[in-house]
């Protein structure tokens, strides 16, 4: 696929948030195709300072409470108008993990979540259908999602929270762009808009604004 099958997105927030794991900085983006994430793309929510969360002890030895990172709670709101297609809000958000003795750890679960399948991955989520794809918006916080499947919705609703539920190490934002969430399903790339009009895809390290 080319940057011409992409699919523009407005930016599904606000405030400022971090970039990682994009695909403008490789693909596949999280370092695997598998159920659609080729070109996937994470937004980590900072303060003004650039960090999304201060540095302590428990952030170099341990796991740190979601709730102490800037951006757990921040309203995500929907980057398109749609029907939404797919909702899950029961997974708990689990301690971030920022170390890495604590990453450790989690890296060796990693494999059970991908056997697990898409729902283990993404964790708490909204899916809105435009035309033939898909668009994610995954690890929200347990209990935030406010739609449901076969409700429309429009650019700029209010559909959830900020989360670090599914295979997520510290509260942040994923999107995608697929044609189902099968295992092999195959990922169409994504843009965004800017409040002048303007179209890309940001880089790794980039704060973006909105």
């Amino acid at each position: 696929m080319s940057e011409a099958d992409a699919v523009a997105l407005a930016l599904p927030f606000t405030g400022r948030w971090l970039v990682q794991n994009s695909p403008a900085s490789r693909v596949p983006s999280n370092g695997t195709e598998l159920y659609g994430t080729s070109h996937a793309i994470d937004f980590v929510p900072v303060g003004d300072d650039g960090r999304s969360a201060p540095r302590t002890l428990a952030s170099m030895f341990t796991t740190e409470r979601p709730d102490g990172f800037a951006g757990f709670g921040r309203p995500i709101l929907a980057p398109v108008s749609g029907e939404v297609v797919a909702v899950l809000d029961g997974q708990a958000d689990h301690a971030a993990r920022r170390s890495a003795f604590a990453l450790i750890g989690y890296a060796l679960t990693q494999p059970s979540r991908i056997r697990r399948g898409a729902s283990a991955i993404a964790g708490n989520h909204v899916a809105i259908r435009v035309g033939d794809a898909l668009v994610l918006l995954a690890h929200l916080r347990q209990g935030s999602v406010r739609v449901r499947p076969g409700q429309r919705v429009v650019l700029g609703e209010p559909l959830g929270e900020c989360g670090n539920s599914g295979n997520s190490t510290e509260p942040h934002l994923h999107v995608q762009v697929c044609p189902s969430f099968e295992r092999n399903a195959r990922g169409i790339p994504l843009l965004f808009t800017n409040r002048v009009g303007g179209r890309w895809v940001p880089r790794n390290g980039e704060i973006v604004t909105a």
